[in-house]
Order: structure tokens, then C-alpha cells, then sequence
């Protein structure tokens, strides 16, 4: 990937002397290039900061490459499996650089289209650098330090996201360790990929890399998808099993080089809790994310105990005059929750505050989830229904040979409030946000039992199971 080309300008007052502006946005992910545009529309001077690259995670190294680099992913396993469907297309291979240089080439277009966007908006000034927040406590003389800049300003948005967590496991030093970031930047296939952590984004990588034609080894203490009802993390281990990705359900303890007969490095070996041991020649962590908040240096901005910054239902922080916005704010950890958090901030009195997060995991086929699980229905007291159909039994499915999954739905019985769903199957990531769009509409489930769908779709089994709720068990 090349560098974006980004707007720099010497202080007008010489180095040193603060410039003054409307508002600061430090953070041109998701959330911050609507705010930093909207605040420049209305005739102020406004600083656009970004420390890498305009887009945040989403666009360079997190959901849209990865989307991409799954397209093909995808197309790979239909061309393997058509002769299910008929066709014959011979031996299916992989030019891995080929796959990633289309990543790279769509993203690129992409980021340079966000930044040109953003050259032409007035009032706006784009900095690229490293920035620190010192924070007046009374709101009216924030500082931002950056590029051998002083700015101050008495508003300030922070949507700096978050990183790649990765644990002080002993001898990690020792390995070369890839979070997602080195991953994207590879240009040779790895022979066996080793990925410690089974959540969504160790479960995306290990698939399309399998499809790839990688060896992989997921090791995921509490096995895949932890968090997800039991048999739906059992689908979809299944499925990986079948598709020669190796599930290990342990702890890492540590990690050391593996040595060929030779002495020489051959790769990493993982060692469990147990004493066993798992051996590759790529290591990736997916152990989950970190708040960028103290990349800010000594800001004064109230965090959590995880470093993620405490916000009112319309961002306001602990300090006056600044506000967190997308992952740092842990209202949410996904691009359409930063996204709508420049919505909510620029639609006031609209706050975020009930807010009902969907989400996917996009696997093949993917899986869809809103609200509660069946743990989570189980511990609330409440009297609760289940609406449930195999994949198997859905027409749509059955249709284009792709009956891996589950449609779940659960209801509270005594006030007929939709509670949560999962959807592990074709279409899912589509399907659940007609759950999550009726969760938060507060449409009871007659509603959505009633409704006329469209035949054949996956999203017409919503309302059909519906009308055969049980009691959950």
C-alpha cells in the first residue's frame, strides 16, 4: 500500500506559537470525517488529524480488506465445490499475490477517494502526525500537540479506535508475531498458519486462509466463537473440522521458535497450558483489541479499566468540550456503531442510550447476532419462547446447496418483546438486521409473525418459525 498524501502546513506564526481552531477531530476513521466535514460546513476552522491513514481500522487493515481478501476466499471454495451445482471447472489454484494485490488495489481506491473527499471540503485542514491531548479542565483551551504543531480549540473529538491486543506471553519476543495489520501485508502464502484466539476475527483469517490452501491451527481456549450459544459454536466447528482447519480448545502458555534438524528457525511452536504443543510457520494473534487512548499521551480524559474512555449517550467525556467517538469510546467495537456515533453526535437530542447492536461474524456462511443468546435467556428471569429452524429446512438454502446453519429466534412470552437472535447460515449477516431493526423499533413478535415475506429468501423463515414458538429448554 502506498502513504495517503495528506495536507501539511507550517504554523503561520512560526514553530511554537498555538493556532487556534473551532473544533479538532484527532481520528479520520468511521466516525470522525463526518464530524470533522459537518463542523467545517458550518464556517469553522476545523483540524482534521490522522496518525496513519484516513479511514481507520474498517478501511486499512480491518472489516473492508478483509471482505475482500474473503471474496476470493469464497470464490475459491464454490469453484471447488461446483460440480455439485453441475459445473466442471478442473483444478481450482491459488495466485496468492495476485489475491492480495486485489485487496490492496481496493482499498487503495478507496482511502484515496476518502482523502480527496476530505481536500475538498472548506474550512478543512488535514494533519498527518502523531498527536497528544492536554485537556482544559475548564474546556475552553484544549491542546493538541503534533507535527511540531501547538493547536488549541474548545472542542475536541477523539476517534482514535483501538489496536490489536496482544499478550505478554513468554517468548514472544523471540518470534515474529503478526496481528491482522502483518497479516494484510503478506505476499507469500503461509504453509501453516498458527492463530491463538477463536473469536470472530481468529475464526474470519483461519477460514479464508484454509480455502487458501494454508495448514490451520486455531488454538482458542473455550474453543470457536466462546461467547455464542453451544450449538451453534458446534456448527461451526464442524464445518471448520471438515474443511482441515485444526481446532485446539486450550490456553497458551508460551511461545519459543521451532527448530528444524538443522538447528536452524523453522517456524513458532505454541505451548498450552497442558504441555502440548502446536508448531507452524506464521503465528497470528486474535485475542481481541485494545483502546488507542493512550497514544493521546497524559490527556486527563476519564477511561475505564480497560483504557476506553467514559462517555455520556452523546459522547461527552469527563472533560468539557471533548467528546469520544467509535471504538475508543467502548460503545462498540464495529464500523457501523462508530459510523452511527457520528449520526447520533451531529442529531441532537438523539443519544446512544438503548441503542441495539447488531453484528455479524463473517465466516462462510456467516454468522448473524442481536440481542440475547440462550445463556443469556436463561439467566433473565423472564418466561421465554424459542423460534427454530435448521438451514437444512429452509427452502433458499436447500435451493443453492448450502444448508450448513440455524435461524434462532427468542421471545419473551408473557410481553411478546423480541429479545435476541442468532442466524448461522446463508445470508445471515442480511437476515438478522431485520431482528435488530424490529428489536429496535420495540415491534412485538405478532408483528413480525405477521408480516408478508417474499418467497423463496432466507428472511421469509422470520416470520414462518414464528409461528411455532416453544418454550426454550
Amino acid at each position: 500500500m502506498t502513504t495517503t498524501t495528506m495536507q501539511q502546513h507550517e504554523p503561520p506564526g512560526g514553530a511554537g506559537e498555538a493556532e487556534h481552531y473551532d473544533a479538532i477531530v484527532i481520528g479520520a476513521g468511521q466516525a470522525g470525517p463526518g464530524v470533522a466535514a459537518d463542523a467545517a460546513g458550518r464556517g469553522g476552522r476545523v483540524a482534521l488529524i490522522e496518525m496513519e491513514r484516513v479511514g481507520g481500522t474498517c478501511l486499512n487493515h480491518g472489516c473492508k480488506p478483509t471482505k475482500a481478501l474473503r471474496a476470493s476466499a469464497v470464490v475459491a471454495h464454490q469453484a471447488r465445490r461446483a460440480e455439485v451445482y453441475g459445473v466442471h471447472t478442473g483444478e481450482v489454484t491459488i495466485d496468492f499475490p495476485a489475491v492480495m494485490a486485489r485487496v490492496h488495489r481496493v482499498i487503495e481506491d478507496q482511502v484515496q477517494g476518502l482523502a480527496g473527499y476530505l481536500d475538498g471540503v472548506d474550512h478543512l485542514e488535514q494533519i498527518h502526525g502523531r498527536a497528544t491531548l492536554t485537556t482544559d479542565p475548564d474546556g475552553v483551551a484544549h491542546r493538541v500537540e503534533v507535527a511540531g504543531r501547538t493547536l488549541t480549540t474548545g472542542r475536541v473529538y477523539l476517534n482514535v479506535g483501538s489496536r490489536a491486543s496482544v499478550p505478554p506471553l513468554p517468548g514472544l519476543d523471540t518470534v515474529e508475531v503478526m496481528t491482522e495489520v502483518e497479516l494484510l501485508a503478506l505476499t507469500e502464502l503461509p504453509e501453516h498458519l498458527v492463530i491463538v484466539g477463536g473469536g470472530y476475527l481468529g475464526c474470519e483469517f483461519g477460514q479464508m486462509f484454509a480455502r487458501f490452501g494454508s495448514q490451520v491451527t486455531i488454538v482458542a481456549s473455550g474453543g470457536l466463537a466462546a461467547r455464542e450459544d453451544p450449538d451453534v459454536r458446534q456448527i461451526l466447528t464442524d464445518l471448520f473440522t471438515e474443511e482441515g482447519i485444526r481446532v485446539v480448545d486450550g490456553r497458551t502458555s508460551s511461545v519459543a521458535r521451532s527448530l528444524a534438524r538443522d538447528g536452524a528457525s523453522d517456524g513458532v511452536e505454541v505451548t498450552l497450558e497442558d504441555g502440548s504443543t502446536v508448531t507452524g510457520s506464521h503465528l497470528l494473534m486474535a485475542v481481541g483489541r485494545r483502546s488507542n487512548s493512550d497514544l493521546l499521551g497524559e490527556h486527563g480524559v476519564e477511561t475505564d479499566d480497560h483504557g476506553f474512555f467514559v462517555t455520556d449517550g452523546r459522547y461527552q467525556t469527563s472533560v468539557p468540550g471533548v467528546w469520544a467517538l467509535g471504538d475508543v469510546n467502548g460503545r462498540g467495537a464495529w464500523t457501523h456503531t462508530s459510523y452511527q456515533d457520528s449520526q447520533i453526535l451531529l442529531a441532537p437530542p438523539r443519544t446512544a442510550d438503548g441503542r441495539i447492536t447488531t453484528y455479524a461474524m463473517f465466516t462462510d456462511p456467516p454468522l448473524g447476532r442481536v440481542g440475547m443468546s440462550s445463556a443469556d435467556a436463561r439467566t433473565s428471569g423472564r418466561r421465554v419462547l424459542k423460534a427454530e429452524i435448521g438451514m437444512a429446512r429452509v427452502s433458499r438454502a436447500i435451493l443453492e446447496s448450502e444448508t450448513t446453519g440455524v435461524m434462532r429466534i427468542l421471545v419473551d412470552a408473557d410481553s411478546e418483546e423480541i429479545l435476541g437472535a442468532s442466524i448461522l447460515g446463508l445470508q445471515a449477516d442480511d437476515v438478522i438486521q431485520v431482528v435488530g431493526t424490529a428489536i429496535q423499533a420495540g415491534v412485538r413478535y405478532p408483528t413480525l409473525r405477521d408480516a408478508l415475506p417474499i418467497h423463496p429468501t432466507v428472511a421469509e423463515y422470520v416470520p414462518s418459525i414464528l409461528t411455532s414458538l416453544q418454550p426454550l429448554d
